[in-house]
């Protein structure tokens, strides 16, 4: 039996610990997300959830050979294609 095919898009808060994706569009206005372009979180761009606090906030991504925390909120602004 196959396993199911990851989901063509997620927000990057829905992605569990050990998981990755790519980058591919923002939801929010522009001084929302302008932060978050500005730590390189482009279109395109390769990461990979690393854990998440006991209480779901915040969470630590990897990204461009770095690591990062975001709160939730901020990473629910991320839209990401999950990679098998």
């Amino acid at each position: 039996m196959d396993s199911p095919s990851p989901p063509a898009v997620a927000r990057l808060a829905d992605l569990p610990p050990g998981a990755s994706g790519v980058v591919t569009a923002f939801h929010g206005d522009h001084a929302d997300t302008k932060r978050l372009r500005e730590l390189g979180l482009v279109a395109g761009t390769r990461v990979r959830a690393l854990r998440w606090a006991p209480l779901g906030d915040p969470l630590e991504i990897e990204l461009r050979g770095y690591r990062l925390s975001l709160r939730r909120a901020e990473a629910e602004l991320v839209e990401v294609r999950p990679e098998a």
